[in-house]
């Protein structure tokens, strides 16, 4: 390699030694050390709320069994449920994920700004977030938290491009067909990333198909079928049961125990989840006035 010295800079016009200093700068940092950086941020994180049957989950480097009430980072890994498991996630920024049975979801990029650890309004984002996911084949509900103004959330199917903006969805795809239902919210679908789109209003739903893998996609905007209602509220109320039993608050690492699940994979991570546990009320006795000793 040739260096870059002063005299180059004063040979060349501003841009092309700003070029070249770019390029050298490439070279100099492999890819692997930005991948390294995003795949460790302390605030990417998702919690299994809840499991039934077996499911795995792909952290990029393994494939493991996925554990109930376990967390791990988010960016990067892919969730599979097997035709006879359904799981339950929630993400560190609130949203809760219902998993149907031989679903694929594959995290590409979940990135959160870090939030404080006292939170007063768990139904609003704890701070600015961005959500890139995939669904190859099957179909997820989502229950988030009102979003704050910036974050973004968008899901691809092979059909389509999804931007939610909030707050009950679900999305489905067979890997030829594509269903979007909106229960509540805001949501966009496109069919690709490029194309303004369609709005979906609350009751509605899209269907995307294509003809081909190169032919434009066809969306069809149509009210949710009553016979499919039940069916698509159960999956969002199950992933808004899901949000609601767990928060994830921030901690210093230096509190940890060296034990700590939360301190294997990451001994930077500085969120934990705390499960929400309903209060205790005792019960209350009353007397009646029948009972009451008269004078």
């Amino acid at each position: 390699m040739i260096p870059i010295t002063m005299r180059t800079s004063l040979r060349f016009p501003l841009s092309t030694a700003t070029g070249l200093a770019f390029a050298w700068l490439l070279v100099a940092c492999p890819v692997g050390m930005f991948a390294q950086n995003t795949h460790k941020n302390p605030t990417s994180k998702f919690y299994v709320a809840d499991l039934e049957g077996q499911s795995s989950l792909d952290t990029g480097t393994q494939v493991e069994d996925l554990k109930d009430k376990s967390v791990h980072s988010a960016d990067g890994s892919t969730i599979e449920t097997n035709p006879k498991s359904k799981s339950a996630v929630v993400l560190s920024n609130g949203t809760g994920v219902f998993i149907d049975p031989d679903t694929r979801m594959e995290v590409k990029r979940f990135m959160q700004e870090p939030f404080t650890p006292n939170r007063n309004d768990p139904e609003v984002e704890p701070s600015l977030s961005q959500t890139q996911a995939s669904i190859p084949h099957g179909t997820v509900g989502l229950c988030t938290p009102k979003m704050v103004a910036g974050s973004t959330m968008v899901y691809d199917t092979p059909q389509a491009s999804i931007a939610i903006r909030g707050r009950k969805v679900v999305i489905g795809t067979d890997g030829d067909q594509t269903t979007v239902s909106l229960l509540e919210g805001d949501v966009t679908v496109r069919g690709d990333q490029y194309t303004g789109g369609q709005t979906l209003k609350p009751g509605q739903q899209a269907i995307i198909t294509r003809s081909s893998p190169t032919a434009p996609p066809k969306i069809v905007i149509q009210q949710i079928p009553p016979d499919q209602m039940k069916a698509l509220t159960d999956r969002v109320t199950q992933a808004c049961v899901a949000r609601l039993q767990v928060f994830f608050q921030s901690v210093d690492p230096k509190n940890l125990s060296p034990e700590s699940v939360f301190t294997q994979d990451d001994p930077t991570q500085q969120l934990v989840p705390k499960e929400i546990v309903p209060p205790t009320i005792s019960p209350t006795y009353t007397v009646s006035p029948y009972f009451i000793p008269k004078p």
